[in-house]
C-alpha cells in the first residue's frame, strides 16, 4: 500500500464546488457512459490546455453548480484519522501536497520559482475561470487560463472502471500528470507548441502527441522523486498501476475499444505503449531533460 509521509493534509489549494445547489443532468441524447469516455479521453484527458471545447458536452440548459466551495470542511475532514485510506478525495488532496512538495523543491534546486495551479472537485459541471464551462464528461483536465486542476471523483471513478486503469496510484498518475501540463505552461512549452500547431496545422496531432507523452513522462519523475525524498513511498505493483493506467489511455486502445480499428494518424495523445514508456522513462530518470519528447 502507497505510504506517505506524517505532514497533515492541506486542503488550501484545493476548491470544493461539489454539491452545492442543482446542476444540470448529464447525459441524454443516447450517449453512453463508453462513448463519452471514450470523447474525453481521445480529446480532453491530460490535453485540458488548448485544442479542446469543453462546452462541447456543456449541459443544454446553461446551469453549473455555483461557485462557493467548502475546502474548510474538506481540510477538517481530510485530517481525521484514515481520512487518506478511506476517501478518494483526500487520497488526491495528499498526492496533490506531494506534488507541490516535490516540484517546488526541484525547481529550487534549478534555479526556478514554482507555483501549485489549483485543484478543483466538482460535480456534473463546472465553471472555469480561463477556459469556460465544462461538464464532467470532459474528464480531469487542466486549464493553462487560470491554472487549474478541475475533477470530477465520481466520473474518475468510472473513467477507471471503463478502460481498466484501475488501482489507487492510478489516480495518482492522472493527477500527477495533470500537474504535467502545468509544468508546461509555467515553463513555456505550452504557449510553444500552440505557437508551433498554428504555423505547421499538419504536424498538429505529432505535436500534441508530444506534448501529452512529456507530460506522461513528468508524472513518471514525480513518482520517482517523492519516492528518493521520502514523500511517498510505493511498492513495485503500485508502479505498475502507474504504468497500467497511462497505457490503458493511449489512443490505440481507446480507438480499438470504439470502433474497433486503430487510425494512427489521427492520435493526439500517443499510443499504450507510448505512453507507458515515456511514464517509465520518467520514472526512471527522475530528470526533466530526459523528458524530451519533442526530439
Amino acid at each position: 500500500m502507497i505510504k506517505f509521509d506524517d505532514s497533515s493534509v492541506d486542503a488550501s489549494g484545493v476548491r470544493d464546488r461539489r454539491g452545492k445547489g442543482s446542476a444540470a443532468a448529464i447525459g441524454g441524447g443516447g450517449v453512453g457512459i463508453v462513448g463519452l469516455l471514450v470523447y474525453a479521453l481521445i480529446s480532453v484527458l491530460g490535453g485540458g490546455g488548448g485544442g479542446i471545447d469543453p462546452s462541447l458536452l456543456f449541459p443544454a440548459d446553461g446551469s453549473v453548480q455555483s461557485q462557493a466551495d467548502t475546502s474548510g470542511d474538506l481540510q477538517t475532514r481530510c485530517n481525521t484519522e484514515g481520512a487518506i485510506d478511506r476517501y478518494d478525495d483526500c487520497y488526491l488532496v495528499k498526492v496533490y501536497n506531494e506534488l507541490d512538495e516535490v516540484w517546488s523543491a526541484e525547481f529550487a534546486r534549478r534555479g526556478e520559482r514554482y507555483e501549485r495551479p489549483a485543484l478543483t472537485f466538482f460535480e456534473s459541471a463546472v465553471s472555469t475561470g480561463g477556459c469556460g464551462r465544462a461538464s464532467s464528461q470532459v474528464g480531469p483536465f487542466y486549464c493553462p487560463g487560470d491554472q487549474s486542476i478541475y475533477i470530477d471523483i465520481g466520473f474518475l471513478a468510472a473513467l477507471q472502471r471503463e478502460f481498466g486503469a484501475a488501482g489507487r496510484y492510478a489516480q495518482a498518475y492522472i493527477l500527477a500528470h495533470e500537474v504535467g501540463h502545468h509544468l508546461q505552461t509555467i515553463l513555456g512549452t505550452e504557449d510553444e507548441m500552440r505557437d508551433a500547431q498554428r504555423s505547421s496545422p499538419r504536424k498538429a496531432n505529432q505535436l500534441s502527441v508530444a506534448f501529452e507523452l512529456q507530460a506522461d513522462c513528468y508524472a513518471g519523475i514525480w513518482s520517482r522523486l517523492a519516492d528518493d525524498a521520502g514523500n511517498v513511498s510505493v511498492s513495485e505493483d503500485e508502479v505498475r498501476e502507474a504504468q497500467a493506467a497511462a497505457a490503458a489511455v493511449g489512443d490505440d486502445r481507446i480507438q480499438q475499444k470504439s470502433t474497433g480499428r486503430v487510425d494512427p494518424e489521427s492520435w493526439t495523445h500517443g499510443s499504450a505503449a507510448q505512453r507507458e514508456r515515456w511514464f517509465t522513462t520518467g520514472r526512471e530518470s527522475g530528470d526533466l531533460d530526459s523528458c524530451d519528447t519533442f526530439a
